[in-house]
């Protein structure tokens, strides 16, 4: 998930600073996220889709695995 939106945030050319103020969301908590401490709240799911303009489902949906080595 964090990949995910930390690929939003660079096209959008945001700081996670700029993402907690106009979401709500502490710094903390995406910094949590990144390493792996938490795993984001549907609420504030709902608030990265909506600051990115994007689906929920974008976030929800796992993140495609690579197929190296499966050949």
């Amino acid at each position: 998930m964090y990949k995910k939106y930390a690929a939003l945030r660079d096209k959008a050319e945001v700081t996670d600073y700029e993402v907690s103020k106009k979401t709500g969301i502490p710094t903390s908590t995406l910094t949590n996220w990144k390493y792996g401490r938490y795993t984001p709240k549907l609420d504030k799911i709902f608030k990265l889709a909506n600051y990115f303009n994007v689906s929920v489902d974008f976030f929800l949906e796992p993140e495609k695995q690579s197929k190296k080595g499966c050949e």
